[in-house]
């Protein structure tokens, strides 16, 4: 049995890479706290906090591909405007972003996520 960690998805249900990341939490004998951002979105401390302790850039943590990219005209936007428009759209926010008490990672590829869990072998 995999020792006690505390966990938190910030999960989309209706992306397969979220679902596949929380599936791989419990695979591993997590049962995280799941928070669906779309409707409780973090706050811009939060993002901030999660994105750089994540070692990422904010534009890496946003989904270019959303209409609303486009449509807010964030191509050149700052790392301030980027936050701001993804905590008013938090469709925006790249997922799923999964915090543990070894880190913050974005499952992106999944794999990401097993930097921050317990190893296998702990006992």
């Amino acid at each position: 049995m995999s020792e006690h960690i505390d966990a938190t998805i910030y999960h989309n249900p209706r992306c397969s890479t979220s679902r596949n990341t929380l599936q791989l939490l419990r695979d591993k004998g997590i049962e995280p706290t799941i928070v669906k951002y779309l409707e409780n979105p973090p706050t811009r401390a939060e993002l901030a906090k999660m994105i750089s302790d994540a070692g990422l850039e904010v534009r890496q943590a946003i989904r270019a591909k959303e209409t609303v990219f486009a449509e807010l005209n964030l191509a050149d936007a700052t790392d301030d405007q980027l936050l701001d428009a993804m905590v008013a759209n938090p469709i925006l926010i790249e997922r799923p972003l999964v915090v543990t008490d070894l880190g913050v990672r974005l499952a992106r590829p999944l794999q990401n996520i097993l930097e921050i869990l317990p190893a296998d072998d702990a006992k």
